[in-house]
């Protein structure tokens, strides 16, 4: 890797549909998802690109998902964290939380996600029994994924504001319209987000935002220029969003897009987005 930039990639999937269904992935576009992919499918790829650790993150919101993460994570040097589920309404979280940490690998867990882009109540993360949830992963010491669709940015805001004590992670920059070419209400709100301290986001899944068959990297420039100047090198990290990308890029093409969104960074500023962000916010 003499000369190149050493990347954690801080959001990646598994999954075996032997073990079970992702019901998520149906329709015609989704077609090429629907087969097993494995840490062994993607080492060669990441390490070939410069990867020497990886975020695992969750899918599907089961209770054995996460425990066979960590063991995964437990037996594989490449996955440095875990980004688990659990469900945050359940009373005894503080204790699923730390049951999860005993288990092999439970070292690797460093943080929590739930699919609120799936919710159809917009301010879900403003309940009550979600905040003592997310109380709870705070107490713990993990970090909160967010993977949620732009119209519920203005809630997040809100949660971010009102837990200062937890890391609030924003997946695939908040998924923006990139494929209408829209910035706005979007970057207004990712902005607001950007102003909570404890706040960070992923510079990941833009492709796939885009249109899957033609997309540039001057179609996602406008959108990583916006993230980029509202959180800063040092609350930006890369995500390959692997293989969820293959939909519309390899893993090389992601990380070439990613370079070059970042080629007016010096040396420093691009090692935050590569991977001392990750390193930083995950306790890697």
């Amino acid at each position: 890797m003499t000369g190149r930039q050493r990347i954690v990639d801080a959001h990646h999937h598994v999954w075996d549909l032997s073990v079970r269904d992702q019901e998520w992935i149906n329709g015609e576009e989704l077609a090429p998802l629907r087969r097993t992919f494995t840490l062994t499918d993607l080492e060669p790829e990441a390490r070939a690109a410069g990867v020497y650790a990886t975020v695992l993150v969750q899918t599907v919101t089961v209770p054995e998902e996460t425990p066979e993460f960590l063991a995964l994570a437990d037996d594989n040097d490449l996955v440095a964290g875990v980004v688990g589920w659990t469900d945050l309404t359940a009373p005894g979280i503080a204790d699923t939380l730390a049951a999860l940490r005993e288990l092999p690998g439970g070292d690797r867990l460093v943080a929590i996600r739930h699919q609120v882009q799936g919710e159809p109540d917009p301010e879900w993360l403003l309940r009550p029994e979600v905040q003592r949830g997310l109380s709870a992963v705070a107490a713990a010491g993990l970090v909160y994924d967010l993977v949620v669709q732009p119209h519920q940015l203005p809630a997040t805001v809100r949660a971010a504001a009102l837990l200062p004590e937890l890391t609030f992670v924003l997946d695939h920059a908040g998924k923006p319209p990139i494929a209408t070419r829209s910035l706005h209400p979007w970057a207004e709100d990712v902005r607001a987000l950007a102003d909570r301290p404890n706040t960070v986001c992923k510079l990941s899944g833009l492709v796939t935002e885009a249109d899957l068959r033609s997309w540039t990297v001057d179609d996602l420039r406008p959108y990583s220029d916006t993230v980029l100047d509202a959180f800063g090198p040092d609350r930006l990290m890369f995500g390959s969003d692997w293989p969820v990308c293959r939909l519309a890029a390899s893993y090389t093409e992601v990380v070439d897009a990613a370079r070059a969104l970042t080629e007016g960074l010096g040396a420093d500023e691009r090692s935050a987005v590569f991977a001392t962000t990750a390193e930083r916010t995950y306790r890697l």
